[in-house]
């Protein structure tokens, strides 16, 4: 029996079961190694942190088949020359094939104390945490998000209409947030956030911070909670392999998504050095041709030399439960049909994907 094992249960990892589960050959059996027992929304989890959904309307099941078995714990090294991964446990799992699908944590940028006194929606875990402080605050309480990016923007739009008696200051290092859309898009969600009492900080240079303190180019604001959303970095077990990397820690890969000279491990989503920025969607695309590969090899076929490059359809982010944004076949959209768009796009994804 071959064994492949996946590490996390992310929207890549999934997308790999999807499409092996239904014609899965007999002499495989595939582990999925993870945190918890369930496939976690991670790109709802700023609407969990903020308090307007609840922790099960981001929890979808995992699928079941014979030869399908989950092992949950934390994976604490990957040793590639014995191709063993090892969990924090001291429990030791053997792979014939295995694809690291562990996601990013925070990248603090070296600023002192920010690993320490704010918050983080990074995982399921952290992002009930920061539900907890958010939602234990006192009324007009200051609450200070750092990074005006999908996430950032995301958090401060949702916290503001769960609980308006807060402050929210929001910080972006750029002369506009959301740089990543056209400027058109920016102005729209600046405006949203001037007409819901959002204080946006532009130009900002977090240099330090201390419990309950937040300092913007060295001038200390107070903060009676303080969330990180600056910045992402590959998970730390995949920082610590001996692989060749590129700028961001990201694992450079071949054609066909495994590490050079290692046919056997292969890498997807945030941690896949890939031409676009991390997404869900793109790590759904480089999944399905990672499984391509996958089942090839099985039959022992040859697998495509290379794929065409992966498409993404569009980015979406939300303000709120009733206004949105996003570029949708390079079209820019505001208002009301991105959100609801977004909202189809989830409801599709959780009811509609064949598990």
């Amino acid at each position: 029996m071959r064994n492949l094992v996946l590490l996390g249960g992310g929207y890549g990892n999934m997308r790999i079961l999807l499409r092996i589960l239904p014609n899965l050959p007999e002499h495989i059996h595939i582990t999925l190694i993870d945190r918890v027992p369930y496939h976690c929304l991670k790109t709802e989890y700023y609407a969990l942190a903020a308090g307007t959904i609840s922790d099960q309307h981001i929890r979808v099941p995992f699928p079941e088949h014979p030869r399908l078995s989950y092992v949950f714990g934390e994976v604490q090294k990957i040793d590639l020359h014995h191709e063993v991964v090892h969990l924090q446990d001291g429990t030791c799992i053997p792979y014939d094939d295995l694809v690291i699908g562990l996601g990013c944590e925070d990248k603090y940028h070296g600023v002192p104390g920010a690993d320490i006194f704010t918050y983080s929606i990074q995982t399921i875990d952290k992002a009930r945490e920061t539900y907890q402080k958010l939602s234990n605050l006192p009324p007009h309480s200051i609450v200070g998000v750092v990074g005006a990016g999908l996430s950032g923007v995301e958090l401060a739009s949702e916290l503001v209409e769960s609980r308006p008696d807060l402050h929210v200051k929001l910080f972006d290092r750029g002369t506009r947030i959301l740089s990543m859309f056209p400027e058109r898009l920016s102005h729209y969600v600046e405006q949203w956030f001037h007409s819901h009492g959002v204080e946006l900080i532009r130009q900002s240079n977090i240099t330090k911070v201390e419990e309950h303190t937040l300092y913007n180019h060295d001038e200390a604001i107070h903060c009676d909670a303080i969330v990180w959303t600056a910045g992402i970095q590959p998970n730390r077990v995949v920082r610590e392999l001996d692989v060749e990397k590129d700028g961001q820690g990201r694992v450079i890969l071949t054609p066909r998504h495994h590490i050079p000279n290692i046919e056997n491990v292969y890498v997807v989503g945030d941690c896949a050095s890939l031409p676009h920025a991390p997404s869900a969607q793109l790590a759904e695309g480089q999944a399905e041709q990672i499984a391509q590969v996958l089942q090839k090899r099985w039959k022992d076929e040859e697998p495509p030399s290379e794929f065409p490059p992966i498409k993404l359809k569009g980015i979406l982010g939300s303000l709120g439960k009733k206004h949105g944004f996003g570029l949708v076949a390079d079209r820019p959209l505001t208002g009301r049909v991105p959100r609801l768009l977004k909202s189809g796009v989830l409801w599709m994804y959780k009811y509609h994907n064949g598990y």
